[in-house]
């Protein structure tokens, strides 16, 4: 195998890898504790190559849609808008993608000074 055929192939190989261990379509639950209680969040989410969209649903914030997604290496980050008792904030989620069925988020959300985190896990 000639030399610039042996690098087309792991181009290809680290490619496939890439794109095999980033790939979160689909849905997701997770659970988290805030000065709120506990609160159940799924998220929707659709990947195409690096850009993440789609949406959540809290039983405390309802609905929201996701923006700003985007996926890196094994790490996903997006931003929420919700409203809260009249307020409204962004949320900013930042998400460390393990294997193929966790993600471990860490939540900010300025408006409100608080941080969360939490794990959530592909829905079967």
């Amino acid at each position: 195998m000639t030399k610039k055929w042996l690098m087309l192939l792991l181009a290809m190989l680290a490619l496939a890898i890439v794109a095999s261990a980033a790939d979160i379509s689909g849905t997701w639950k997770g659970t988290a504790q805030t000065p709120n209680g506990s609160t159940e969040r799924t998220f929707n989410f659709k990947v195409d190559g690096n850009k993440v969209t789609g949406d959540t649903t809290s039983d405390i914030f309802g609905k929201s849609t996701i923006e700003d997604g985007k996926i890196d290496g094994d790490t996903v980050t997006f931003t929420l808008t919700i409203e809260f008792q009249g307020n409204q904030g962004k949320v900013n989620y930042t998400g460390k993608i393990k294997g193929d069925d966790e993600i471990d988020f860490h939540v900010e959300i300025p408006a409100f000074n608080q941080q969360v985190d939490y794990v959530a896990k592909r829905a079967k």
